[in-house]
């Protein structure tokens, strides 16, 4: 299967620019400015709640194509917590998903890693990875110990 030639975005100089593109395009239903986010390699990866470990860009698009076909996805970042390196950036997320159903609105929220990469093109999304969901709201963050044993 050829490779499909991706679209890069327009926005600046961080990592975390693109996450708010990323989360941007989920809220907007707009796949071509998602996968302006991803890197333009044939061993990117996402894996959705509960789902398959999909890899390079077709296979992504497709899943995400399924996935915003329904319409938008109302995903709001509630905590990032951040590595940062001199060419990559990997954050810990909790997104909290509003759930529209017959008995009314609900949250779901789901624990997600991104992860960054500083390529020719900018920053970009090289892998995403979330937990399956969950409708009780994670615990808060907290520092562990700063020495491992």
């Amino acid at each position: 299967m050829p490779k499909a030639k991706l679209q890069a975005i327009t926005v600046g100089g961080s990592a975390a620019e693109v996450e708010v593109a990323f989360y941007d395009a989920l809220q907007k239903g707009d796949v071509a400015q998602l996968m302006a986010c991803w890197a333009d390699e044939d061993d990117i990866v996402c894996v959705h709640p509960g789902g398959a470990r999909l890899i390079g860009a077709g296979a992504i698009r497709a899943a995400f194509e399924a996935l915003l076909s329904h319409g938008a996805v109302p995903v709001h970042l509630e905590h990032v917590q951040s590595v940062e390196a001199l060419a990559s950036s990997v954050h810990s997320v909790i997104e909290r998903i509003e759930i529209d159903t017959p008995a009314g609105r609900h949250e779901a929220w789901v624990i997600a890693t991104n992860v960054y990469h500083k390529t020719a093109q900018g920053w970009r999304m090289v892998a995403h990875h979330a937990s399956p969901g969950t409708p009780h709201k994670p615990l808060p963050l907290t520092d562990g110990p700063a020495v491992l044993h």
